[in-house]
């Protein structure tokens, strides 16, 4: 199955959550690819606090080969910038990601 990952919010545990779910698709081999838009693209900097490792999961999603992508407008009006492991990507890149996928959650 192919997973799109919608992830609206800095909530540690809503960006928790996500993860938890992205990860355990990628342990059953499915396709995910995980995409933050609104303050969803601060993930980034949230830090582990018991208990939502939230810094933790992300790295173990991206080291099983997990898509994570950011809103480039999302990241500008906040003035941040892209990262290796968080490429920017744009409205288009959205609609491919909810077009290619079986199934699409959003959280937050």
């Amino acid at each position: 199955m192919k997973l799109g990952i919608i992830l609206q919010s800095k909530n540690p545990e809503h960006a928790w959550n996500a993860l938890r779910l992205a990860i355990t698709a990628r342990k059953a081999e499915h396709a995910v690819r995980f995409f933050l838009l609104n303050e969803g693209v601060e993930i980034q900097g949230l830090s582990d606090v018991d208990p939502f490792d939230v810094a933790t999961k992300l790295n173990e999603f991206t080291a099983l080969h997990g898509q994570v992508s950011a809103c480039g407008t999302c990241l500008k009006n906040r003035s941040m910038q892209e990262t290796n492991a968080c490429p920017v990507a744009t409205m288009t890149d959205l609609l491919h990601l909810i077009e290619e996928s079986d199934k699409v959650l959003v959280f937050g």
